[in-house]
């Protein structure tokens, strides 16, 4: 099988779009070891497996409660327990 080759103004692009300065050799390199990852990423694409592709290992299931309508809490139970309030409001930090 013809083994294709990325192109080194390809490689040149992606370390420009990278913003990383290589040298000649360092690009001769990377092109070398993207060439080897397409290939082995080939071989994956030729394999047939025997069952079906299976992604998630536990069964999907909606985690969230139902939506309803629960007591809430008065105004003075709910500012019972702080000391930074202001006229039945929690009171924060100013901003400017």
């Amino acid at each position: 099988m013809p083994k294709e080759k990325i192109s080194l103004e390809t490689i040149k692009h992606v370390a420009k779009l990278s913003r990383l300065e290589l040298t000649e050799e360092e690009l001769k390199k990377f092109q070398k070891d993207l060439d080897d990852i397409l290939l082995a990423f080939k071989e994956l694409d030729k394999a047939r497996p025997k069952c079906q592709a299976s992604f998630q290992p536990l069964p999907i299931k909606d985690v969230t409660r139902e939506d309803k309508e629960e007591k809430c809490l008065s105004r003075e139970e709910a500012l019972a327990n702080t000391k930074h309030k202001e006229r039945g409001f929690f009171k924060g930090p100013r901003a400017v």
